[in-house]
């Protein structure tokens, strides 16, 4: 194709000169006086290379439109991607330019749609509850103590998130023997200082109670 355009363009000139030379033959069957003797054959044979060359310049032309239009197409979804990363961005302290009571405002929606979101993942997989175990050593007030009373009693603090275990007597001189038992608590539900309280408001057994071992599960 190039070589076809140089070839036009080098003898414009001559091909116009003939061209309008061929047009009057057709129009009137002679040959145009002026100029030289002209090659009918040759000039029919440059009209078909010019509409030749006008037919491949406008499928160049229709090719580029349609590879133009692909890359507009192709950064659509781009642009929409950004977007949506755009969105997942959670910002919860507004900016600096907001007036302070609609930014107080906006910051306490974004945290609590993001505690509610984090509250409904926790749910969705299984809140895993946090465990400890502790061992109480609990003194009675002398020798004379039903040590076996006393645990009866111990074991009947009851609470959500509590599960007594064992218990056993260690001597601890004198013949006076504590009550060392162990429990299983919920960390959320049940605190050591309210076991503590409990167990020793049976003052008519306990003389105190001290915490000897506090192991999370």
């Amino acid at each position: 194709m190039a070589a076809i355009a140089e070839t036009v363009w080098q003898y414009q000139q001559q091909y116009e000169s003939a061209l309008d030379a061929f047009f009057e033959f057709k129009a009137t069957g002679k040959v145009a006086s002026a100029g030289p003797k002209l090659d009918m054959d040759r000039v029919e044979k440059l009209e078909k290379e010019n509409v030749e060359l006008k037919a491949t310049l406008a499928e160049v032309l229709k090719r580029l439109a349609a590879l133009e239009g692909n890359t507009k197409v192709q950064a659509a979804p781009a642009a929409a991607g950004d977007a949506e990363e755009d969105d997942d961005d959670v910002d919860l302290f507004g900016s600096d330019d907001e007036d302070d009571a609609e930014a107080e405002k906006i910051k306490a929606e974004r945290v609590a749609a993001y505690n509610a979101r984090k509250a409904a993942k926790e749910e969705k997989k299984g809140k895993v509850i946090a465990k400890s175990n502790i061992i109480f050593d609990v003194k009675p007030w002398d020798d004379e103590t039903d040590m076996a009373e006393l645990e009866a009693n111990v074991r009947t603090i009851e609470m959500d998130g509590l599960l007594w275990g064992t218990g056993k007597l260690v001597a601890i001189g004198y013949g006076i023997k504590k009550l060392q038992i162990t429990c299983v608590i919920e960390d959320d539900k049940v605190s050591t200082d309210l076991l503590e309280e409990n167990i020793t408001n049976f003052e008519d057994y306990v003389q105190s109670v001290d915490v000897v071992a506090f192991n999370k599960i």
